[in-house]
C-alpha cells in the first residue's frame, strides 16, 4: 500500500506540475468555446429582433406605395435600409421604391436605389432582378455599353430567358440586327412553350425581318 501511495503522490504530483504549465490555457479555451456559444444565441436572438423590426418597417413601405406619394415611399424605404440593411426587407423595400420612381420619371433616384441592391442584396435573385431593371433604365436612357455590362453578370440559369430578351433589345436599338436577332432566339429558346411571352420575343424577332 505504501508503494501504491507513493506512485499515487507521484501521479498528483505530475497532474499539479500538468496543470500549472497547461491549466491557464485550458480555462481560456473553454471560456472562449462557452462565450462564443453565448454570443450565437444573442445573435441569433439579435437577428430575430432586427427581423421584427425591418419587417415592421417593411410593411409601412407597401402602405405607402399605395399613396402615390415618391416622398413618402422613399423616406419609409430609406429607414429600413439605413437601419436594417442587412435584412432581406431592405433591398425589398429599395426595389419597390425603385418602381414608384420609375414612374415618377426620377430615373436618377431609381438608378441609385436599384445599384443598392446590386451591392447590398444578399439574395443572389434580388441582386438579378435589380440588374435587369438597371440595365432597362439605361437601355432607356441610350447607355447601351453600361446596359450591355450588366447584363453580362453571371445569373442563375432561370433567367437566362430574361437577359437574353433584353440583350436583344438594347443590340436592337443599337442597330446591331444580326447580334439582336441570336439574342431573342436565345430568349425564345429559354421560355417555356406555354409562356406567353414567347409571343412577345417573337414578335421582336420577325420586327427584325429575314436575316440576310
Amino acid at each position: 500500500m505504501a508503494a501504491l501511495d507513493l506512485q499515487e503522490q507521484e501521479q498528483l504530483e505530475a497532474l499539479k506540475a500538468w496543470w500549472k504549465d497547461n491549466g491557464n490555457w485550458i480555462l481560456g479555451t473553454v471560456l472562449v468555446v462557452v462565450v462564443a456559444m453565448g454570443s450565437w444565441r444573442g445573435w441569433q436572438y439579435y437577428q430575430h429582433q432586427q427581423a421584427t423590426k425591418a419587417a415592421t418597417l417593411y410593411m409601412q413601405v407597401v402602405e405607402q406605395v399605395g399613396s402615390n406619394d415618391p416622398k413618402r415611399v422613399n423616406d419609409a424605404a430609406a429607414a429600413v435600409m439605413d437601419k436594417f440593411a442587412s435584412t432581406a426587407y431592405a433591398a425589398r423595400a429599395a426595389l419597390l421604391a425603385a418602381q414608384v420612381n420609375e414612374q415618377a420619371k426620377d430615373v436618377a433616384h431609381a438608378k441609385t436605389q436599384l445599384q443598392w441592391v446590386i451591392d447590398h442584396a444578399g439574395e443572389a435573385a434580388l441582386k438579378d432582378v435589380a440588374r435587369l431593371r438597371l440595365a432597362a433604365v439605361l437601355l432607356d436612357e441610350k447607355n447601351y455599353a453600361d446596359a450591355l455590362q450588366l447584363l453580362e453578370a453571371k445569373h442563375p440559369e432561370s433567367f437566362d430567358g430574361l437577359y437574353a430578351d433584353l440583350r436583344g433589345d438594347v443590340l436592337s436599338a443599337q442597330g446591331k440586327t444580326d447580334e439582336a436577332r441570336s439574342a431573342y432566339k436565345l430568349a425564345y429558346e429559354k421560355f417555356d412553350v406555354q409562356n406567353i411571352y414567347r409571343n412577345l420575343i417573337q414578335m421582336k424577332i420577325d420586327a427584325l425581318g429575314v436575316a440576310k
